[in-house]
């Protein structure tokens, strides 16, 4: 991967994703130019901090900015033609952008009213998931989908993993998904993550009442080197959000719910006790 222009062949960081070594060549071809952030996203129409997570690589380029990004720096289709291949994903084009984010954050925040997280899954809880999603999928779809929740879930087990901070709402834990056994075996993995310092978890009860995300899901990440991200999740449906005036919006919803919610211990005496109900009730079948 050579930029046009730059006297010989780079020397990426050989562990780097695609996207990094693309953003590092962004930063080059800007510095050329002698522009700030700030400058090149004026003529791009976008934020400076939107050029920063671009070059940190915690967002994608998309196409259309790519072959702009190539007029203005005169780097004679190397955006265009590069961009396209790493923007290529295994996941649903909604989430894309936020799973690419996730794997190279520092710090991940969650609140999943209804689901337990995709990081924190279980195989068999992500295929009832998905059957629930698509009854008339075949399985090569349902294995890829596991797959790829599988392949986030690593994310964990790396030494540079995230501090990884997640709420669940109480119906989480209560929602039947994929019957009796499964759940019981979901709840202790994800206490088991718990008491392994892997994850901070909260659960936020029923009785906390009216709260601060009533609306829906809320992800949170920071970044090493580049401007924080909140993550917006609907049906079929997501945004990222990196305009700091509402990045600082969510995190004081994430702060309000943190507030209400069952400390960690309890948390975890709560996920524990309900997973056994499972099991129990899984015994008796």
């Amino acid at each position: 991967m050579t930029l046009a222009g730059t006297g010989g062949p780079r020397k990426p960081d050989p562990s780097a994703s695609p996207r990094a070594i693309i953003g590092a060549e962004l930063r080059h071809a800007r510095d050329r130019k002698a522009l700030s952030q700030e400058a090149l996203g004026e003529l791009l129409f976008v934020s400076g901090s939107y050029i920063g997570q671009m070059e940190a690589g915690t967002r994608r380029i998309p196409q259309d900015i790519a072959s702009q990004l190539d007029e203005v720096l005169g780097t004679g289709g190397f955006f265009a033609r590069n961009c396209r291949a790493a923007n290529r994903s295994k996941y649903p084009d909604h989430f894309a952008e936020a799973a690419e984010a996730e794997a190279v954050a520092t710090t991940i925040k969650e609140f999943e009213p209804l689901l337990i997280p995709g990081l924190i899954q279980t195989p068999a809880y992500a295929q009832a998931l998905f059957r629930a999603y698509r009854p008339t999928a075949d399985e090569a779809q349902s294995d890829e989908f596991v797959e790829a929740r599988l392949t986030r879930r690593r994310l964990l087990d790396k030494p540079t993993r995230p501090l990884l901070w997640v709420m669940l709402g109480e119906a989480a834990l209560r929602q039947e998904v994929g019957g009796a056994a499964v759940m019981a075996e979901a709840l202790r993995h994800v206490a088991t993550l718990t008491r392994n310092h892997a994850v901070i978890l909260q659960v936020l009860p029923f009785t906390a009442g009216a709260h601060a995300s009533l609306g829906g899901p809320l992800k949170l990440m920071s970044f090493k080197d580049a401007p924080p991200l909140a993550y917006l999740q609907g049906l079929g449906s997501g945004r990222l959000e990196d305009d700091p005036a509402t990045v600082t919006r969510h995190t004081l919803t994430y702060d309000l719910l943190t507030a209400v919610a069952l400390p960690p211990s309890d948390s975890l005496a709560l996920i524990e006790s309900v997973a056994e109900d499972y099991a129990h009730e899984d015994r008796k079948h």
